[in-house]
Formats: C-alpha cells, structure tokens, sequence
C-alpha cells in the first residue's frame, strides 16, 4: 500500500500532538532539535531571510503554525496583533 502525502502529513501532525501531550512543549522542541543535525551557513541564511522580513509576516506565520500543530493558546488576535 502506497503512503500519499496527505497520510505522511496527517502522520506528522499527529506525531507532533502525540509528542506536545507527552513531553510538553519544551520537551517537544527539544526532542525535535534532538534529531536535527543542522547543514548550510547559518548566519548567511539568517541575514538573507531576515533581509525583508515585516513584522507582519513574522506574526501570520508564527500564527499558522501554531494553529497548523494545534497548540491550546492563542498569542495573535484575528489581525495577527499580539494578545
């Protein structure tokens, strides 16, 4: 049986709440940055993603992603403004 992108997605999500409801969400970052070697330059990067960052962009981002793992808090508004 083949694995679609949407099964490897749904598999992602749910591992990711599995792990925010065992370990907390500390724990959780943790854990990930466990098995995350890093590669690349990273200040090279840092500076050209932050290049043109707005803060607006910065707050609809951290919104969606909080949104995409299901975390139990909201910090932005329906605007994206900081609660």
């Amino acid at each position: 049986m083949a694995v679609t992108v949407k099964d490897l997605e749904r598999i992602r999500q749910e591992g990711l709440k599995a792990l925010k409801e065992k370990l907390g969400l500390v724990g959780m970052i943790k854990f990930i940055q466990m098995y995350s070697d890093g590669e690349g330059n990273y200040t090279e990067e840092r500076k050209e993603k932050l290049a043109n960052l707005k803060e607006e962009d910065l707050q609809k981002y951290l919104l969606d992603k909080f949104t995409e793992i299901n975390l139990n808090f909201a910090i932005f508004d329906k605007n994206y403004q900081i609660c």
